[in-house]
């Protein structure tokens, strides 16, 4: 059951089209799990990987975590302020098939860090706070892998920064508190300049509160780069150290990066024929809070949260923001933007007042909504069934290979405070099934038996994409979705990418059930960076197990 929305627009402005007003007659759906009571650390940071693991991971200077590290390995600092020989994990590898866990070992502090995944499927995190601020460190998955550290791998100092993985391989790192520049990783040479002057930073940094930290970065159908900070976005030539594009400041004006914390996406990227050729890209911004919201949690006040989602069209010559009013009668803010495999958008975790920071957050919403893009404007919303844990500042959440999403951390203080607080620090992994999940939707729901997971892809091959269906199979309603699993921290998932394939050919073979689907594989880098990518296949909206595939 949906959402419906009654659609008013009683004037134009600036091309804008304004929120309509809207009435909620669904009922929720939606299933929560708990997994883990307690992992030991917080889920600050996530990122899945090829291997179905999830390294997740917090910082090294909230004092001793609920998780001792293996071997008697101990992390020696004697700078360190709270506790100077911690033998506790800072991070742990979650294997999703057996719902397992175990301690990683970091010496360096990772807080408020930023990450992207290579080609070969290695985490390259970089950045954080103190003596991690300009530390590279890599995790390769394996059974006994671990974290390794490279300290000084960075030009300048990296906390609240964000990274894009580029075609060429590299990321990109750009900003962080006081760094108004970027630079790549790894370097091109030895004699590549360090860091890139970006004024925009300078540009959008508010006195007090910044509000234009972990900004919004997606790379471009064209290659260039869409960067949000604050209330404002520009297209950058990163070839060329030039801005290319200046788009209309949001309506509002008012903030949606840290500390007043939106969320953003890039919508599915489609193609109207089956070689996948001109892409369109749209971004969506929701929630956040109002200018000032930061400020005044200081003080105790706590302002509500906004209540709009923003979408452009950011391919468009004279693109415009056309604004929506989420449902549920408040704003968001610290919510996690996640792209499910059908498409939609799930938005879970955060708050309905306040501000990103300690002690700042109040009003948690428990329940997610999904965001159908491909819906009218007024109807693309629908509440789904709420947990009972809020999940706060310092929360994340990251879609997993069987179509569940993993939602975990909240801890609002500047330590682990687990009582005697209005939001104790939470330890638990809960995992949120959506409604595609439900047991109704077995017989449309596709089943991949070929190609087998793992398989390597070449930019612009013919796949073959066998599956088993048990109902009748509707061809006109079958499409097949590649995504790029992100790195999520802060509200704001990096790296997310999907690219929507419609099958050239669908054909029965080896009896009625089995169909063989030809797609196209993205033609360039540009679209689709090297790396792993999760592949689903949809029927009737509902979505296939996915496979991993690596384009190359």
């Amino acid at each position: 059951m949906k959402l419906t929305f009654s659609i008013l627009i009683t004037t134009l402005l600036l091309a804008v089209k304004l929120p309509p007003p809207y009435s909620v007659v669904a009922s929720a759906a939606g299933q929560w799990q708990l997994l883990h009571k307690t992992i030991g650390i917080v889920a600050m940071h996530m990122q899945l990987l090829h291997t179905d693991t999830v390294v997740i991971f917090d910082r090294t200077d909230f004092g001793l975590s609920n998780l001792s590290l293996a071997g008697g390995r101990c992390r020696h600092d004697p700078d360190e302020k709270v506790v100077k020989t911690d033998c506790t994990a800072h991070s742990v590898e979650y294997d999703v098939a057996s719902n397992t866990f175990r301690p990683l070992f970091l010496q360096t502090n990772i807080w408020c860090s930023s990450a992207a995944v290579a080609a070969d499927g290695t985490l390259v995190q970089t950045g954080g706070f103190n003596d991690g601020e300009r530390t590279v460190r890599t995790f390769l998955p394996c059974a006994t892998c671990d974290w390794r550290e490279f300290p000084d791998g960075l030009a300048v100092r990296r906390w609240y920064a964000t990274n894009q993985k580029l075609p060429d391989g590299r990321q990109i790192i750009i900003g962080g508190r006081r760094q108004f520049n970027y630079e790549f990783y790894p370097k091109s040479d030895a004699t590549a300049k360090n860091t890139y002057s970006l004024p925009f930073l300078v540009q959008t940094n508010d006195p007090s509160e910044e509000n234009n930290l972990y900004p919004f970065v997606f790379l471009n159908v064209d290659g260039t780069l869409f960067i949000f900070a604050n209330n404002r976005a520009i297209l950058l030539d990163y070839t060329k150290n030039a801005v290319v594009k200046t788009f209309p400041n949001i309506p509002g004006n008012d903030p949606r990066c840290y500390p007043s914390t939106g969320s953003a996406v890039l919508l599915p990227l489609r193609s109207k024929n089956p070689n996948f050729f001109s892409p369109e890209a749209e971004v969506l911004i929701c929630g956040g809070a109002p200018r000032g919201a930061y400020t005044q949690a200081k003080k105790g006040t706590f302002i509500g949260a906004l209540r709009t989602c923003a979408r452009i069209k950011i391919t468009d010559p004279n693109p415009t923001w056309v604004m929506e009013t989420m449902p549920g009668g408040k704003g968001r803010l610290m919510s996690d933007m996640i792209l499910l495999p059908n498409g939609n958008v799930l938005i879970v975790n955060g708050a309905g007042s306040g501000s990103a920071g300690w002690e700042f957050g109040r009003d948690p919403v428990l329940a997610p909504f999904v965001y159908n893009p491909d819906k009218e404007f007024g109807s693309r919303f629908e509440i789904l069934n709420a947990t009972n844990t809020p999940r706060m500042y310092h929360s994340s959440a990251v879609l997993v290979r069987d179509g569940r999403v993993l939602v975990a951390g909240s801890n609002p203080h500047v330590g682990y405070n687990f009582s005697h607080v209005t939001f104790p620090t939470d330890l638990s992994v809960e995992a949120f099934s959506p409604p595609y999940l439900e047991a109704a939707f077995r017989n449309v729901r596709p089943r991949i038996v070929g190609p087998e997971s793992g398989t390597r892809v070449a930019y612009g091959q013919k796949v073959k994409v066998r599956v088993d269906v048990a109902a009748a199979l509707v061809r006109s309603l079958v499409r097949v979705t590649v995504l790029a699993p992100p790195f999520a921290t802060h509200s704001f998932s990096m790296n997310q990418r999907m690219l929507v394939l419609e099958p050239s050919h669908v054909t029965n073979v080896d009896g009625p059930t089995t169909f063989e689907l030809e797609v196209t594989a993205p033609g360039s880098p540009i679209l689709a960076p090297p790396g792993f990518y999760l592949l689903f296949v949809v029927h009737q909206e509902i979505p296939s197990e996915g496979i991993w595939i690596q384009i190359l």
